[in-house]
């Protein structure tokens, strides 16, 4: 039988303070691999909508005190998963031909996937904006993914996100008191 998750986790919040420089995550995560492991683990007996609830709280806490505009990480280091949907939209944006956003900017990957040809992301400037940010990709907008429903589904991919976002490493060293 799962745990509701609800006793204790009532109490847990993610403050400033908790959100690591994005400088310090690789090594804040190999430091802290075991115990993000255990946690991870512990978090599959939660019940999934208890998990939810309380990933989705701490998400909206997280991002309320933090802005990735200071890290962007993501847009620096990983390449979305990007659907034929998210090359018209890119293309409507860009004014050009969605043939024309294809061999430009994207490539297949060994997975069959379209991702951007180099990192950092070829629409991100010195700033951390976007200049297609309102015609990005799907999996750009719904990064980090730690307010989507089901969260129990990607606890090895945020596991992997810890790495790349402070808010989800933060969330995740959290969740230990879950």
């Amino acid at each position: 039988m799962k745990s509701s998750g609800k006793g204790a986790s009532a109490k847990i919040t993610v403050s400033r303070a908790d959100i690591p420089a994005p400088a310090a995550l690789k090594q804040l995560v190999r430091t802290h691999a075991a115990v993000l492991k255990s946690s991870i683990r512990r978090m599959q007996s939660i019940n999934p909508r208890n998990l939810d609830d309380l990933v989705h709280r701490l998400h909206d806490e997280a991002f309320s005190v933090y802005d990735c505009l200071n890290c962007a990480n993501c847009c620096r280091s990983i390449s979305p998963a990007i659907r034929h949907s998210d090359v018209n939209e890119m293309a409507v944006k860009l004014k050009i031909r969605p043939s024309a956003v294809v061999e430009t900017y994207l490539h297949l990957d060994e997975e069959g996937d379209y991702v951007f040809r180099q990192a950092p992301c070829p629409f991100i400037d010195s700033g951390n904006y976007c200049s297609i940010y309102s015609h990005r990709p799907r999996a750009c907008r719904e990064y980090p993914h730690t307010d989507r429903t089901r969260f129990y589904q990607i606890l090895s991919l945020s596991l992997k996100n810890a790495e790349v976002c402070p808010v989800v490493f933060a969330i995740l060293k959290k969740l230990e008191q879950a």
